[in-house]
């Protein structure tokens, strides 16, 4: 949801009414994880998806049906093998879509919420998704406040907690209680929709292949800075738009910086007096992935440096080097290409094999959720 929220609010500040389906369950090979959404606007405007294709048509009947009649459906699409005509998935999952109108008299807590995600302020937007509760009833949670409500004040408690307790991360997904928040019980189901702040991508060395994994980081949904100690390599105007250049050297900018275990380091520098102090930094603090450029025989070489600096075994394993998949890259795209590639297969456990070389299912159960991640 979070790439078409401004058209939501913008919608939504104009006291346009527009129908919104959101993905709260997935089964199987899922397209979509729970968090992903399709809006149908003013004259039948759409933005978003919730299967890639396979169910948008009736998800966008459903959609105006409920700014029509104001009525909130949960609907569960898989795939029919009795009817070739039924809406379904073609690639056998299972996907359970809770479809209602928007309005600032149904939800008035959407602005906010749309606002913080806008300006990088964790929220948690839950709502009720089946049970005895109002179904469609919002609550927008922030690490030290609420608003809105479920239905009774318990219930408002118990969720308000849960949604605190997985906002770092982004955590999304279904939540059961009972009438007042019980937690024994399972007759209420909420849908937790975290939003966290976009994980960091830091890439050290402001090279030529700086600014292509730098423009493949933003279009994952990163927040991306780019640090060098040379100024004149990081110049802003060498990088893509909203990239925070910074001159300073990679060791001592890391050291004053947050990292949690969304947080992506790419270390590019191929230059000793750079990658040993940054490295050996980045290796003692959480990181999803920790990579570096270079050759086997530097990638040799920089593990004696590291050792040699007091770096254990253990954190030498987490060192992704030399950077990257596997795919012949040459041209500075191509590399950020495979360093994508390989950011993306760690995130979901993926092998980094061609799909056609492989069986089973292509999204095990449970990889497409969205928890641990930028909140769909």
């Amino acid at each position: 949801m979070r790439e078409i929220l401004a058209v939501l609010d913008r919608w939504y500040a104009a006291r346009v009414p527009f129908g919104l389906a959101t993905v709260v369950a997935v089964s199987r090979s899922a397209p979509r994880g729970p968090g992903a959404a399709l809006a149908v606007g003013p004259d039948g405007e759409v933005v978003g998806g919730v299967s890639g294709g396979c169910v948008e048509g009736a998800v966008f009947e459903l959609a105006q049906e409920a700014v029509e009649t104001g009525a909130v459906r949960l609907e569960t699409f898989g795939h029919d093998d009795d009817d070739a005509f039924a809406a379904g998935l073609t690639c056998g999952g299972e996907i359970t879509v809770l479809v209602r109108p928007v309005t600032a008299a149904l939800d008035p807590v959407f602005g906010a919420v749309a606002a913080s995600v806008a300006g990088g302020e964790p929220v948690t937007a839950a709502t009720v998704v089946d049970g005895p509760a109002p179904r469609g009833a919002t609550l927008a949670v922030w690490p030290r406040t609420a608003a809105g409500s479920l239905g009774t004040r318990g219930l408002d408690a118990a969720v308000a907690a849960d949604a605190r307790g997985g906002l770092a991360l982004g955590v999304t997904g279904l939540r059961h209680y009972g009438p007042h928040g019980e937690r024994h019980e399972d007759t209420v189901t909420v849908f937790l929709h975290s939003f966290a702040p976009p994980p960091r991508m830091l890439v050290f060395g402001a090279i030529d292949y700086a600014a292509a994994v730098a423009r493949l980081g933003g279009f994952l949904g990163y927040r991306v800075t780019v640090c060098d100690a040379r100024p004149v390599f990081a110049t802003p105007r060498r990088f893509p738009e909203g990239v925070e250049v910074v001159v300073d050297w990679p060791h001592r900018y890391l050291r004053g910086t947050r990292t949690d275990e969304r947080t992506v380091v790419c270390v590019l520098t191929h230059d000793p007096k750079f990658d040993v102090p940054v490295l050996r930094e980045a290796l003692r603090r959480p990181a999803a992935y920790i990579g570096a450029m270079g050759s086997r025989r530097t990638h040799e070489d920089r593990l004696r440096r590291l050792a040699g600096s007091g770096c254990t075994d253990e954190e030498l394993s987490r060192l992704r080097s030399p950077i990257g998949l596997d795919l012949g890259a040459r041209t500075p795209e191509e590399v950020a290409v495979s360093v994508a590639a390989e950011i993306v297969a760690l995130r979901w456990g993926g092998t980094g094999a061609p799909l056609s070389g492989t069986s089973g299912a292509i999204h095990p159960p449970g990889s497409t959720e969205a928890g641990g991640g930028t909140g769909s």
